[in-house]
C-alpha cells in the first residue's frame, strides 16, 4: 500500500441538479478507486466525503470542516458557481485548493482553485458562433437566477451584437422553479433564431418540455429551425428530458462516443471530476503534501493524460487546455457535430477577436 493521502468530495446527492452532481461524484469516486488499485502508485487516496444536499449555504461549512477534520488539502466538488464561490473564501483561509469541474461563466482565476471544465472561450463562443452560422443571430436568453445564468448571459448579449443580430429577451428563473409558462409565451411571441439555454437541473427539464409542446404547435421552433442551445448540458441529464431534447444542441469538451467502453466516461461532468482526480494524484505522487502554492511549478510545461485526451494546465490561470464539441442530442446522448483540438484556456476573453469569430461586421439598413 502507498502512503495514505486524504482528499475531500464535497458533492450534493440530492437537490434540483442532483444528476450533475452525481456524475461528477461518480467520476471522482472511480478515478480514486482507479488511482488505489494501480500496484504502482505511491499513493493511496482517502475519499472524505461531504453532502452539502443542494443546499448552497452548507458548502462553505461543510468544506471547512473537511479541511478541519482530516488532512485533505485539496477538494473535488461544488457544481453551481454560486457554491464555488462560497467555499473560496474557507480555501483561503486553511491554504487549501478546490478542483472544480464544471463549466463556468469565466472572468475568475483563483490560485485556491483549478478549473478543470471548459470557460467561455471553450463553450460560449464556439456554440454561438455555430448557431449563428447555422441559424441566425437573434437570441432569447435565459437562466437560472444566480451568477452563472447572469454572466454567461451577460457575455451572450455581447456576442450576440458582434455577430450582428439582438437578444429578443432575457428571463431568470429562481433555482428549482418548473412553471416556464410565461417564458414560453415571450418566446412564442418574439420568434428568435435561437434560445440560449442557462437554466439548470429541473427547470432546464420543464423547459425542453414545454419548447417541445410549442415546436409541435409551430414549426418554427423546431429545433431544426429553432434550437435550443446549452452550455452545461450533457448525457447525465438526457433521460429526465427524454424525447424533447432531440435535435437541440449542446457544447464540451466531451461527449461519449457510440461505440465507447464501459470504462469511459458517460459524460463530460463525470470525465472533468475523473481527470480532476487523476490530475491531483499525479501531483501528490510526486509529493504528498503539495498545496496550493506548488501547483503552478508543477503546471509549467506539464502534461497530463485525461478522459479529454492529453491536456495542460496554465500556470497563471490554472484552467485547463481543452478539446472543444459541439453535439446535436439524439436519444441519451449527442451526435458529434463539430470538434476543435486543444482550445487553450481564455477566461476573460482576453483573445477574443470579434472579426475573427463573425467575419465582418454586418450593416444594418435604418429609415430616418
Amino acid at each position: 500500500m502507498g502512503e495514505r493521502v486524504e482528499i475531500g468530495v464535497l458533492y450534493a446527492r440530492s437537490g434540483s441538479y442532483r444528476l450533475i452532481s452525481e456524475a461528477c461524484r461518480a467520476g471522482a469516486l472511480r478515478a480514486i478507486a482507479d488511482v488505489n488499485a494501480d500496484p504502482g502508485s505511491p499513493i493511496e487516496l482517502v475519499p472524505v466525503e461531504r453532502d452539502p444536499g443542494g443546499n448552497v449555504d452548507q458548502y462553505a461549512l461543510l468544506c471547512e470542516d473537511i479541511l478541519r477534520t482530516s488532512s485533505a488539502r485539496h477538494v473535488v466538488g461544488c457544481v453551481t458557481s454560486w457554491s464555488r464561490k462560497e467555499t473560496i473564501p474557507v480555501l483561503e483561509k486553511a491554504g487549501a485548493t478546490l478542483w472544480y469541474a464544471c463549466p463556468y461563466e469565466g472572468f475568475e482565476a483563483n490560485e485556491h482553485v483549478v478549473y478543470m471544465h471548459a470557460c467561455p472561450n471553450q463553450h460560449l463562443v464556439p456554440l454561438v458562433k455555430h448557431v449563428v452560422r447555422d441559424h441566425g443571430a437573434d437570441g432569447f436568453l435565459l437562466g437560472s437566477n444566480y451568477i452563472w445564468g447572469w454572466e454567461t448571459n451577460r457575455v451572450a448579449r455581447d456576442l450576440i451584437t458582434d455577430a450582428g443580430g439582438k437578444v429578443l429577451g432575457e428571463r431568470y428563473l429562481p433555482i428549482g422553479e418548473t412553471d416556464v409558462r410565461r417564458l414560453i409565451a415571450e418566446i412564442r411571441a418574439t420568434r428568435p433564431d435561437f434560445i440560449l439555454n442557462n437554466l439548470i437541473g429541473t427547470s432546464s427539464y420543464a423547459f425542453f418540455a414545454e419548447f417541445e409542446k410549442l415546436g409541435r404547435e409551430d414549426r418554427h421552433f423546431a429545433p431544426e429551425r429553432c434550437p435550443i442551445v446549452s452550455c452545461n448540458l450533457s448525457e447525465c441529464e438526457l433521460p429526465a428530458i427524454g424525447e424533447a431534447g432531440r435535435g437541440h444542441l449542446s457544447v464540451g469538451p466531451y461527449f461519449r462516443r457510440s461505440d465507447a467502453t464501459a470504462s469511459q466516461p458517460a459524460s463530460s461532468f463525470e470525465a472533468a471530476s475523473y481527470a480532476s482526480v487523476q490530475v491531483l494524484a499525479q501531483v501528490l505522487a510526486a509529493k504528498a503534501d503539495a498545496t496550493f502554492s506548488d501547483l503552478p511549478a508543477i503546471f509549467r510545461n506539464r502534461v497530463f493524460d485525461t478522459p479529454f485526451g492529453r491536456i495542460t494546465l496554465d500556470p497563471r490561470t490554472q484552467h485547463a487546455t481543452l478539446p472543444v464539441e459541439i453535439g446535436r442530442i439524439a436519444g441519451n446522448g449527442f451526435e458529434l457535430v463539430s470538434r476543435s483540438e486543444a482550445v487553450a484556456p481564455d477566461p476573460y476573453l482576453s483573445r477574443y477577436d470579434r472579426a475573427e469569430t463573425f467575419g465582418a461586421a454586418r450593416l444594418r439598413a435604418v429609415s430616418s
